[in-house]
């Protein structure tokens, strides 16, 4: 064959230049593919790594149009794209993973809560709201507290209000500044779980086993996987359920569902994500393909990879803007880090420090959970404060010692 006849490897375009599509030109990089990255801002963090930037918001059509030229696939590192610009990519014969028929129940809240009524998934009771009233009749119906839910965009605990009585001002101050809102009933609940799973446009599907969610002022803090004491016929149903959600909605590349356990063993769906997810991160170092790499498989229509846990016990553990920016400067602080936890593994965004955002994470793995639990919550925290919550302290200027302390 004429070396001018063999097809060069695909350019995969993602959307948005946050840490997500950072951690998917790691992967992008291994599998010999271009990741093209449309980004705001020439400092995000895949704006950093990527060498195919274009500038633009996935708001802008013209931007939106040109970044999709020549790619084999869009896809996506946040949902927030509109769903008018979807379709006139679709429309123009772009693949675009997810479709915006999947992604719309990702975008809108109530969207999804009504089609996985009709799935039958177990649910929260949930209504929309359209005045003060709405909520009032809602708790009086079903008991307070209630949680008053942004419909589109809410992420991180934003866009969230737990209402422990009827609050007609803050309802109608929401509505009035145009935000769309749906009330539901708090779960007794006893943790937050995630079903991660992949498909292909062929339909094939993947699994990695659930995890357990741990959050702070609705946030994630760490990622414990496998989910410690779940029963495996919950955790079969749990899978069964985000593979069953993936299929009809045809999804392509990842879903995240998120999932509460109730206090009474039960679970019920919280809400849906179709890209790479926070809870997700561990499996990186922590199975055998990771979520980035099997979202640009599924997307450009791969086989998918295994995806069997490396270690019995994984933990990943964000790293968060400390209330006050460390003296220690960042570079410093991974000097330390890795002198008393060598086998810890680091993930750092390239984003500025500030209170609770976002900066990195870490993964540890070993044997046992408790074990691997405590080691990166120590690095995360050391990551963020400069401190050592156990307050250890190294061997001054003995970089040998400080790494057999542990």
């Amino acid at each position: 064959m004429d070396a001018s006849e063999v097809k060069p490897f695909p350019v995969v375009g993602m959307v948005g230049g946050g840490q997500l599509a950072r951690m998917t030109q790691q992967a992008a990089i291994a599998l010999g593919q271009s990741l093209r990255v449309l980004a705001a801002h020439p400092g995000d963090p895949a704006a950093q790594v990527c060498a195919d930037v274009r500038p633009g918001t996935p708001t802008d059509l013209p931007a939106l149009r040109d970044f999709a030229r020549g790619c084999s696939a869009v896809t996506f590192d946040h949902e927030q794209v509109p769903q008018e610009n979807l379709r006139a990519l679709v429309a123009e014969g772009v693949a675009v993973h997810p479709g915006p028929d999947a992604l719309l129940h990702a975008q809108d809240k109530l969207v999804m809560r009504r089609r996985l009524a009709g799935l039958g998934a177990a649910m929260p009771a949930f209504a929309e709201v359209t005045g003060p009233a709405d909520v009032e009749r809602f708790g009086a119906e079903h008991g307070w507290p209630v949680v008053l839910k942004a419909v589109c965009g809410g992420y991180d605990g934003r866009g969230v209000w737990m209402l422990d009585a009827p609050s007609p001002e803050l309802v109608a101050e929401l509505l009035a500044a145009g935000t769309p809102l749906m009330v539901e009933a708090a779960v007794a609940m006893r943790r937050e779980l995630a079903a991660l799973v992949a498909r292909s446009p062929f339909g094939q599907a993947a699994a990695w086993p659930v995890v357990e969610t741990v959050q702070e002022d609705g946030q994630c803090v760490q990622v414990l996987a496998p989910a410690p004491g779940l029963d495996p016929d919950v955790a079969a149903a749990a899978q069964r359920l985000a593979l069953h959600v993936a299929a009809e909605l045809e999804v392509t590349g990842l879903l995240a569902v998120e999932l509460f356990e109730t206090t009474g063993g039960d679970l019920v769906v919280n809400e849906l994500a179709m890209r790479p997810h926070n809870s997700g991160h561990w499996t990186i170092e922590g199975s055998r393909t990771s979520q980035f790499e099997q979202h640009l498989r599924a997307v450009l229509d791969y086989p998918l990879g295994a995806t069997a846990p490396t270690a019995p016990a994984v933990v990943m553990a964000n790293v968060l803007g400390a209330a006050e920016t460390p003296a220690m400067s960042v570079d410093e602080r991974l000097h330390h880090l890795f002198a008393r936890f060598p086998d810890v593994k680091v993930h750092l965004y390239g984003k500025s420090e500030r209170p609770a955002r976002k900066v990195g994470h870490v993964t540890a793995l070993g044997e046992d959970m408790a074990t691997v639990r405590t080691r990166a919550a120590l690095a995360a925290a050391w990551l963020s404060t400069a401190q050592w919550p156990d307050g250890w302290s190294p061997h001054t200027g003995d970089v040998e010692k400080e790494a057999q302390h542990v």
